[in-house]
């Protein structure tokens, strides 16, 4: 090997150099230079991420804005992982001491650590990118899907990492896995609410009864509101009087759910009653009624539209509206409502007739005797 190897060939070397420049030949030194030096790259590199990030920021790739975003932190905490560990290898290379021994594997394992941190940040800031995206720009996107892809990530980056880990230790990983298949019966037993809510979660994320922001109700249970999350072991839904409500994911496996979120029309259905009196006007005005549904243009026609005489009631003859409307907003569709019913006012008030009301008409019978009726002397 050539003798004349640069400064950045072997680190040490310098260090051991600068080192007795100021110490003489003193292993405390190196230590404080290796302390110090970690110290001034931790800024650095603080300082370049921190005027680097506002300028990504302004690009059109978000790519770059995550990668660096999470390489923030994890890349501090390597960069003290290591120079700490060097410096211990200094402090056992001088005193021999047992202690400092294990510095070699807890440095494999921050280093893991660290590497599998910016990997769990870089899928979380994706993932809320991808969420904020959708939301901003109203793009076409399933935010239960992409959680549950990030969630796949994210446990799949936690079980490698924990397996090299091991490894690195000694732990045999074949032996770990075998392990894991006896134990599993055991902790299956153990844990089974834990599993049946883990893969009710997973049935959710593959048969998709209901996804976050969906509007969902449940006619077995008294349960209704807002999807926010759908979890390994909870759902959490806000009901519309804005309290959150937790639901182990196991329970869907025994209910029925309903989901208005996807309904494709909303319905209309009344009856109005018109008097008695107004019987000669009731076939007038249930074909103008009718016709300004099917004329209507937020009623949609090729859904059924209905508009029947039904019923004699006790005080009126009754029909009934039954209609779609075109949207599925729960104000909107109100607003529709009230103008369809205000419609069928005016169309009765203009053929004269009246909405009925319940009446009761009374018939008095008089059985007094004809004759003690008439006043005496009359005849």
């Amino acid at each position: 090997m050539d003798n004349t190897e640069t400064v950045l060939e072997q680190p040490e070397r310098w260090m051991d150099i600068a080192a007795r420049y100021l110490f003489g030949d003193s292993w405390i030194g190196k230590v404080f230079l290796v302390i110090f030096f970690t110290l001034l790259l931790a800024f650095i590199v603080k300082r370049v991420i921190l005027k680097l990030l506002p300028r990504l920021m302004k690009t059109r790739t978000y790519w770059d804005n995550a990668l660096i975003a999470a390489l923030q932190r994890p890349l501090n905490w390597l960069i003290w992982i290591l120079g700490l560990s060097w410096a211990v290898e200094i402090v056992w290379v001088q005193t021999h001491d047992p202690l400092f021994t294990v510095y070699g594997p807890m440095r494999d394992i921050g280093v893991i650590w660290c590497l599998a941190w910016f990997l769990i940040r870089f899928i979380r800031e994706v993932q809320d990118h991808i969420v904020r995206k959708g939301m901003m720009e109203e793009a076409a996107y399933d935010r239960t899907t992409v959680d549950a892809i990030s969630k796949l990530l994210r446990a799949s980056v936690i079980i490698t990492a924990v397996l090299v880990a091991l490894q690195n230790l000694g732990f045999s990983i074949s032996g770990v896995l075998a392990f894991g298949g006896i134990g599993g019966i055991a902790v299956g037993f153990a844990a089974k609410d834990l599993l049946a809510n883990f893969f009710g979660g997973l049935m959710i994320y593959l048969d998709r009864p209901f996804n976050v922001g969906d509007w969902i109700r449940s006619p077995d249970r008294d349960i209704e509101g807002t999807v926010e999350e759908i979890g390994w072991r909870l759902t959490r839904i806000r009901t519309f009087d804005k309290r959150p409500l937790y639901l182990p994911n196991a329970t869907f496996a025994t209910i029925a759910v309903e989901n208005p979120s996807r309904m494709t029309n909303r319905r209309i259905y009344e009856t109005i009653g018109v008097r008695y009196d107004d019987a000669g006007k009731v076939r007038a005005i249930i074909e103008d009624v009718r016709k300004m549904l099917e004329n209507h243009p937020e009623i949609d026609t090729g859904q059924t539209l209905i508009v029947n005489f039904n019923a004699f009631g006790p005080s009126s003859l009754d029909f009934f509206i039954y209609t779609f409307t075109r949207t599925t907003e729960w104000v909107k569709y109100h607003q529709i409502k009230q103008e369809i019913l205000l419609n069928v006012l005016d169309i009765i008030e203009g053929h004269g007739a009246e909405v009925a009301f319940p009446t009761t008409t009374v018939h008095l019978y008089d059985d007094t005797p004809r004759e003690a009726a008439l006043p005496a002397g009359a005849g």
